[in-house]
Order: C-alpha cells, then structure tokens, then sequence
C-alpha cells in the first residue's frame, strides 16, 4: 500500500522583510513617544513655574512672620525683664518700709493719741470760733443783700472758709459739660442719653445751679458781677450780654441769670480754654474769677478730632488754659465731685494757691 504525501504549506519570507517589519516598528513606536514627550514639554513649563513662585512666596512670607515673632518674643522677654526688676525694688522697699515702721510703732503710738486728742480739741474750738464769727457776719450783712437765698429752711450756710466775693467785678464761670450730669463715668454715659428733661433733673447739675444762686445771694449792691456757662465753648448765661458787665441793682439779671441755668441741659466736652479767654476778653477786666469744675479739661477748641484723652493730655490742656487767665486775679475754685480724676484736685489747689484764691471741694448736701 503506497503512503500517502503529507501535504505541505510553504511560508516565504525574506530576512530583508523581517528586518524592515521590524525597524518601521521601532521608528512608528519612537514616534508616539516623542509626540507625548513633546505635548508634555510644552505644556508643564508654565505650570512648574507659577508652582515654583507660590512656593517661593510662602517661604518668604514664613520666613518674614519668623523673625517677627522673634522680635516680638524678644521685646516681650525684654519687657518682662524690667517689670520683674521694678517689682523686686518696689518689695525690698516694702519690706523697708515695714521694718522701719515696726520699729517705731511701739514708741509712737502712745505719742500719736495724745496729738490727736490735742488737735481734735483744737478744732472743735476753731469751729466754733469760725461759727460764731460767720454768725456775727451774717447778721451784719443780711441788711446789704439785693437777694435772698432759698435754703429750704436749713438755716443760714455761711460757712465757707476762705471763699471771697467781695470784688467789684465778680466774674462766675459754670461748667455745663456732659460730665455734670453724674459723678460716675457709667452714670454720666446713661444719663447722656435720656431726654433733656431727665438731663436737667441730674442732681449734679441741680446743685451746680443751687450753687450759682447762693453765690448771686452773696453779691453786694453796686457791684458788677458777669456768669458764662462753658462745655465745648462759653457763652453768657443771660443771652446778649455777652462782652459787658452787669450791674447788681435791684437783683432781676441775678434772678433772670439763675433762671437761665436751670433751664439749661448739661452736654459736650470741657473747654476750659474758652472759659478762661472770656477774662481776658472783658473789658475791663474781673477783679474775682469764681470757677465751678468737676475735672480737667478734655478740649481747647470748639470741636476735636480726639475720641480718647489721656491723663497727660488733660493736663496739657489745663496748663494752657491757665494761659489765658490775666494776671493778678485771684481764682476761687468750686471742686465737684468726679470719678478717677484724682490730678484735678491737685492741680486745681495749685491754681488757686498760686492765683490768691481758694479751693473748696463741694460736698453732697452743700449749698
């Protein structure tokens, strides 16, 4: 039996055409990668770079916040250093302080009660000297007066030691600032804001107008006599008269002048300048200024731009309104009460000191 011939393919295929395949392969293979690495070269530059500049920018503005904060930890260590000296002094000076007091409790002190019973029974004899002096006066004077003073039925209050209002040209000046409505800052803000009414009724300002009118009481026939009332400026208390002096005959400009104030609202600022410049505006000029104050002053001009006035501020402002006070008039100070202006006092003693005038601090009940 004969076999039988497997049939046979044949594949023909040169090398040269494997090699062709193949190289076409690899350029059609370089060619797509080239065509992404271009598409990334000129797509990514632009972006790296505005990367790279945010970067840059944040290290600059850490290393700025850096040393800032370094400063600023010097400065506080700085300053905590100082206070930390200032405290150590002011505790060694405590304990001085107590040291030398211990010492010298024991061997004073039966010494002290003596002095203050000695100085006690002297005062209670200078009252009622003072007290029987005034009442002589008083019954001497109540003939001379133009007008008489309402006291509710107190009695007489003649009892002002030093206060002078004997002079020919009596010039009166009454704060009407905000801050106669009360004798606390948060009273002084609360009552800023409720109506005119209620304003006038603040019993600080009532008894800056009792004041005026027991002083108007106290002028004497003949003499001539000018009240301004002062907050951000000064204007005359009885309109039109503003530049003149008045004349104390019959007593009606000295009740229309008390009049006038208690129909007058408390507001704005202290420009004690302005108080102070009408002395030296009128002509001729007073013989006895009688201030009525509460604290130092918080302007010089009719308006500011200031909102917070600092302690040393005020007392520049004091110092130069005082400028404006001729010389030789003697300034007598009516002090009300106000809360933390503790340099008011002071400086305000000073003015008169210095002016021949007198200080009185005004209590609740007076006049």
């Amino acid at each position: 039996m004969a076999r039988r011939r497997r049939d046979s393919q044949i594949f023909s295929m040169s090398f040269l055409d494997c090699m062709s395949c193949g190289f076409g392969a690899v350029i059609l293979f370089f060619m797509i990668i080239n065509a992404q690495v271009k598409e990334t070269t000129e797509e990514d530059p632009d972006n790296l770079m505005a990367e790279t500049r945010r970067l840059e920018t944040e290290i600059l503005e850490g290393r700025k916040n850096l040393v800032l904060a370094r400063n600023t930890i010097e400065d506080l260590e700085s300053r905590k250093d100082t206070a930390q000296g200032q405290i150590e002094q002011i505790l060694s000076l405590i304990e001085q302080l107590r040291a030398e007091l211990s010492k010298y409790d024991e061997d004073t002190l039966a010494k002290i009660e003596r002095v203050e019973q000695l100085q006690s029974d002297i005062e209670s004899l200078e009252e009622e000297v003072e007290r029987l002096l005034k009442l002589a006066a008083e019954q001497e004077d109540d003939g001379d007066r133009i007008r008489a003073y309402n006291d509710e039925g107190q009695g007489a209050r003649q009892y002002l030691t030093g206060l002078k209002l004997d002079g020919k040209r009596t010039l009166i000046l009454v704060d009407r600032s905000a801050s106669m409505l009360d004798d606390t800052i948060v009273n002084i803000i609360r009552r800023r804001n409720m109506s005119d009414t209620e304003k006038m009724r603040s019993v600080k300002w009532r008894q800056a107008v009792a004041t005026v009118d027991w002083l108007t009481a106290q002028i004497r026939p003949g003499t001539e006599f000018q009240i301004y009332m002062y907050n951000n400026e000064a204007e005359p208390v009885i309109r039109g008269s503003g530049g003149t002096w008045l004349r104390a005959d019959d007593g009606s400009q000295l009740d229309e002048a008390v009049r006038a104030l208690r129909s007058t609202i408390p507001e704005n600022g202290t420009n004690l300048h302005a108080a102070f410049n009408v002395a030296r505006q009128l002509e001729p000029q007073p013989d006895n200024i009688i201030l009525l104050a509460d604290g130092l002053p918080t302007m010089d001009a009719p308006t500011s731009n200031r909102r917070v006035v600092s302690g040393q501020q005020r007392l520049g402002l004091f110092r130069d309104a005082v400028r404006e006070i001729p010389g030789n008039i003697p300034v007598n100070i009516l002090l009300y009460p106000m809360e933390g202006d503790f340099e008011a006092p002071i400086v305000y003693w000073a003015l008169a000191f210095q002016s021949g005038g007198s200080l009185v601090s005004v209590s609740r009940d007076w006049p």
